[in-house]
Order: structure tokens, then C-alpha cells, then sequence
């Protein structure tokens, strides 16, 4: 594997984040909020190191098609987890106000 690939191996795992963050938006039906948006990005950027990485220590010496759509579904994967990990730090910072009945 020389290093375009891992180049494009890496972009690949940031599309797939980018991705999974734009249709988690889309589905939220909130309006567009920059600073979540650019918290996806820097999960964007972790997925293509953590997944470059990973092909470069364990991966096959010919990339084929198959391994860029694997590195974008980890890239994906890698947001929807660090989305996920976010929200539960977050919602157990938050204090929940009592209710009056």
C-alpha cells in the first residue's frame, strides 16, 4: 500500500463521517447548528486517522474498491459512536429540574 492510498483510504473514512453527520442532521429536523456540526468534523478527522491506521498496520497490500467502502462505513461508524458517546457525557452533565405536579 503506498501513500495515496492511505491518503484516499483516510479521505474516504472523513466522507463516510461527513455523511452520517449531514443525514443525523437531516433526520434531527433542527436547524442547521454550526458548532455540532463542527464537533462532527473533528470526528470526521479522527475516523480518517484511526482508520489509515488501521490499513496501514493490518491492511492488504493491493487496495481494492471494496476496502474504500469499508473505510467509509468505519468512518461512519467512528461518528455515529463518538455522536453517541457525546450525548450521554452531555445529558449526564445536564441536571434535571424537578417537576410540579
Amino acid at each position: 500500500m503506498n501513500d495515496i492510498q492511505t491518503l484516499l483510504l483516510a479521505l474516504a473514512a472523513v466522507l463516510g463521517a461527513l455523511f452520517s453527520a449531514t443525514l443525523g442532521w437531516l433526520d434531527s429536523g433542527e436547524l442547521f447548528n454550526g458548532r455540532k456540526f463542527t464537533s462532527s468534523i473533528l470526528r470526521a478527522v479522527i475516523a480518517g486517522i484511526v482508520t489509515a491506521g488501521g490499513f496501514i498496520t493490518v491492511g492488504p497490500e493491493v487496495v481494492l474498491l471494496w476496502d474504500y467502502f469499508l473505510a467509509f462505513l468505519a468512518g461512519a461508524g467512528i461518528d455515529v459512536f463518538g455522536n453517541r458517546i457525546a450525548g450521554a457525557l452531555t445529558s449526564k452533565t445536564k441536571t434535571v429540574a424537578p417537576t410540579r405536579t
